[in-house]
């Protein structure tokens, strides 16, 4: 039926979020959905969630929206994500509450096609080798038979990798890839947000054309210093001695965990 535009890891970042859904709309794509990880990190929360309701976005939810509802807790956090949740539980409005507590861990978006945001049955694991890959591809088979694609994000990058058998493979990433009908395939389209990332920040984003059995990737710039100023204005950003502190109560919580085993 596709396509579909294809969005993970928007985090907050409005900016970033706007730029992806404008490159999609120039190429057509009027379809989303959306692998999690809506809210965090950044300044605009109820604006993006907001910006997906308004498009009827195909969304589940990620650990970061799940920890912004209080429904995990911040053990698996770096201190920034830690930092910034905080903030975001403080702020989230009631709507985007709301909406975000609807959103399954999982969904299927077509027959054959699955939106996961982590690992299949771990929303926080991070599906970045091949070994994993292939444990995940067990789960899916056993979870939803059939399934060909499953699609996620949390890592951050754009990925393709393909099963057959026992055998995993990464493949080059290439701006447009076609499936073969014999393998499965696990497909990341990267993240909206790219505050993290060291490189040119550029929103990631892909668009999947299940009728034809291909997916693009695209990577387009926004606005980054414009939402780093807002994260930072509006408390969203760590400072490097409350870094210090929570790193000193992490260490504090394992030396108290290895005394009690």
């Amino acid at each position: 039926m596709g396509p579909y535009g294809i969005i993970a890891d928007i985090h907050g970042n409005r900016e970033a979020l706007a730029a992806a859904l404008e490159a999609l709309l120039e190429r057509g794509v009027e379809r989303l959905a959306c692998l999690g990880d809506i809210v965090g990190y950044n300044a605009d929360p109820d604006e993006c969630a907001a910006m997906l309701r308004a498009r009827r976005t195909l969304a589940i939810a990620g650990n970061h929206d799940l920890i912004g509802l209080g429904r995990l807790d911040f053990r698996r956090c770096s201190n920034q994500a830690h930092y910034a949740l905080k903030r975001t539980r403080r702020t989230l409005s009631r709507d985007t509450r709301a909406w975000l507590a609807e959103l399954p861990a999982r969904r299927v978006l077509e027959e054959g096609v699955v939106l996961v945001h982590g690992g299949v049955r771990d929303v926080q694991q991070y599906m970045a080798t091949p070994a994993l890959i292939g444990h995940n591809a067990a789960l899916l088979r056993e979870d939803f038979p059939g399934a060909r694609l499953c699609l996620f994000g949390h890592s951050h990058e754009q990925k393709i990798y393909e099963v057959h058998g026992d055998a995993v493979q990464e493949i080059a990433l290439q701006e447009k890839f076609a499936f073969r009908r014999d393998r499965t395939y696990f497909v990341n389209p990267g993240s909206v947000d790219a505050a993290r990332k060291r490189s040119r920040k550029l929103a990631e984003c892909a668009i999947l054309d299940t009728g034809a059995g291909s997916i693009e990737f695209l990577r387009v710039p926004y606005d980054a210093a414009a939402s780093e100023v807002k994260a930072l204005v509006f408390g969203y950003r760590i400072g490097p001695w409350t870094d210090r502190l929570y790193a000193f109560r992490r260490r504090i919580r394992k030396a108290a965990s290895r005394l009690h085993l």
